[in-house]
């Protein structure tokens, strides 16, 4: 054989072996991932989907996007569409438990990470807060607070919550309970459901603040809307040093008054910036066939005026 036919023999294997290596490069998820936002219309989610849309263009996926708007009809026809389009993986951040079972139904029962909210019977592996800690974090810092300011003396406890949210506001609220009794007891509480909104928050806790006398009164929530809600309460009613505030998530929203505010004590960070760093890899997962992590917490830190501006750029404040 001549130098120049071996030559011609190599170059060909060489050309071989790396269209062998280009072929073998599929990571094995093809497919499509459906997305059911809970509302673009709150910061912290609005987060979470701009996350989401993020990782999943990076990673050359296919995303079908639909925006619940808080609405659990709109989450019904979310779902109907993501069943149209024959979606293969569903990121579901539908906020009404309760109908979890119609939605699952309704896109075909597909594997479905739960944001935040679980959402049998398809949930796979759930992803998010872990409710129980994050809430019990906040209570902590917010018990500390008034053991050390007040030695435990103060006028009320309002929790701001969403039933409709199931096991995320029982544990979540329960965790704030766990953590503020380790430092004070509870006292004259008043729990707010349906808080979970700026609007109904702003109502609600203006309906309630006359009928509830005192200079030293909790304020807990389930998310920092009805943290925003509370405040503006307060400073309608002229009661801005009244009330003193722990929320959940840390977005972007509330850290002019976590900086700035001293009644706002302590926010526990869910980074809703980083949720598509998590849910996008767990997705290719099992578009790839492969198992899943069952639950795939955020990570949670608490956030107040001493740090916030070593963590996010706080600008704007007026």
């Amino acid at each position: 054989m001549s130098k120049s036919l071996k030559m011609v023999i190599a170059i060909l294997a060489v050309f071989m072996l790396v269209a062998t290596a280009c072929g073998n490069d599929d990571d094995g998820a093809d497919g499509t991932v459906g997305y059911i936002s809970l509302g673009d219309s709150v910061p912290f989610v609005k987060l979470v989907s701009d996350s989401i849309q993020r990782e999943a263009d990076a990673a050359g996926l296919d995303l079908v996007f639909c925006d619940s708007e808080i609405d659990p009809a709109k989450a019904l026809s979310c779902a109907q569409l993501l069943g149209q389009r024959d979606v293969d993986v569903v990121l579901n951040f539908q906020v009404f438990q309760e109908s979890s079972p119609e939605i699952c139904a309704a896109y075909g029962g597909v594997p479905t990470i739960a944001i935040d909210i679980v959402q049998p019977p398809c949930e796979v592996a759930f992803m998010g807060a872990n409710n129980s800690g994050a809430g019990e974090m906040a209570g902590a810092a917010l018990g500390k607070y008034f053991k050390d300011n007040f030695d435990c003396e103060y006028d009320g406890y309002i929790s701001l919550e969403s039933t409709a949210a199931g096991a995320a506001n029982t544990d979540r609220m329960g965790g704030y309970r766990t953590g503020f009794t380790q430092h004070c007891e509870i006292v004259n509480e008043r729990v707010l459901d349906g808080a979970d909104r700026t609007d109904t928050a702003l109502e609600q806790v203006t309906d309630l603040l006359p009928a509830m006398p005192g200079e030293r009164i909790a304020v807990v929530a389930i998310n920092e809307d009805g943290i925003i809600g509370a405040l503006a309460a307060a400073r309608t009613l002229g009661r801005d040093g009244d009330l003193y505030y722990s929320g959940q998530g840390t977005d972007p929203s509330i850290w002019c008054e976590v900086r700035d505010n001293p009644n706002y004590v302590a926010s526990t960070a869910y980074y809703p910036e980083r949720y598509g760093e998590i849910l996008i890899p767990a997705a290719q997962k099992l578009l790839a066939g492969e198992s899943v992590d069952r639950l795939l917490f955020t990570e949670h830190e608490i956030i107040n005026s001493e740090n916030i501006e070593d963590i996010y750029e706080v600008t704007d404040c007026g």
